[in-house]
């Protein structure tokens, strides 16, 4: 999964697009190199972005999606969005999935959106909102507690009648940097939900403070930790990167080769 912001406050100053010819050709190059997903925001979620209102957001992400569809019909779209009406003009759009960082808890009708468009929906860990998720990090276990909201919310979506759904635990989302670490290490407990497993680690903050770097210089960080993330069991790494995250996954897919050939 490619990530495109429609957004002039992302954190990452390489991820922005400020035209539709810009968004075009980032998309293309992304597909070029392996992007099955392009995931389109057009609301900054890192911490201390400004508000965004529902018909910006629209304007920002609904044209684009309609031109990179249009140009790629055989590419999937995702809208990261956490409102339902912004998903129902992006799938009116061409958008194929909803990628929501609240896991339906900031707009419960998020869910009958999606159900009602037969639309796969992504569903994020995140407690509060990206203004307050950062004074929530406390937990009482927090891989059981991710789970437990996961059971929880994962619940309400299939009874609103939503079929396909992938779960992101939400790196850099309500977690200190070693909480980010503790739940990368222990992803693979998440299989118990038996859904599949999206992870968005690319050029986040647990990165670049562990590293006393910066997002322009985590390249390398974020290959070796999607390389972990698709050992514990990811199937999808949502990335700025493509051509090194698609690398990542050839590499990985020949070890998993070669451990059947051991087999044999």
């Amino acid at each position: 999964m490619g990530i495109l912001n429609a957004t002039p406050d992302s954190f990452y100053g390489d991820s922005r697009v400020n035209s539709l010819e810009a968004a075009l050709g980032k998309a293309e190059q992304m597909i070029n190199e392996g992007a099955s997903i392009i995931d389109i925001g057009g609301y900054s979620s890192r911490p201390g972005a400004a508000e965004v209102s529902e018909k910006e957001e629209i304007q920002r992400t609904t044209g684009l999606i309609s031109k990179i569809k249009s140009a790629h019909p055989e590419t999937l779209i995702s809208i990261d969005t956490f409102r339902s009406k912004v998903a129902q003009e992006a799938i009116n759009s061409g958008a194929d999935l909803i990628n929501d960082i609240s896991g339906g808890q900031l707009d419960p009708e998020i869910f009958e959106t999606a159900a009602q468009n037969k639309c796969p929906y992504i569903l994020m860990h995140m407690r509060g909102t990206p203004a307050t998720m950062m004074e929530m990090c406390h937990y009482n276990h927090l891989i059981k507690d991710i789970i437990l909201y996961f059971s929880k919310q994962v619940n309400k979506a299939q009874k609103a009648g939503i079929m396909d759904i992938i779960i992101d635990p939400g790196f850099g989302f309500s977690k200190t940097l070693d909480q980010n670490y503790e739940l990368l290490e222990q992803l693979d407990l998440l299989d118990v939900i038996g859904l599949p497993i999206l992870v968005g680690v690319s050029r986040k903050s647990m990165i670049y403070k562990a590293l006393n770097t910066s997002p322009e210089e985590s390249l390398n960080g974020t290959t070796a930790l999607n390389m972990v993330a698709l050992q514990k069991g990811a199937k999808i790494l949502r990335v700025h990167d493509v051509k090194a995250a698609s690398e990542a996954i050839t590499l990985h897919q020949k070890l998993g080769t070669n451990h059947e050939d051991a087999k044999t």
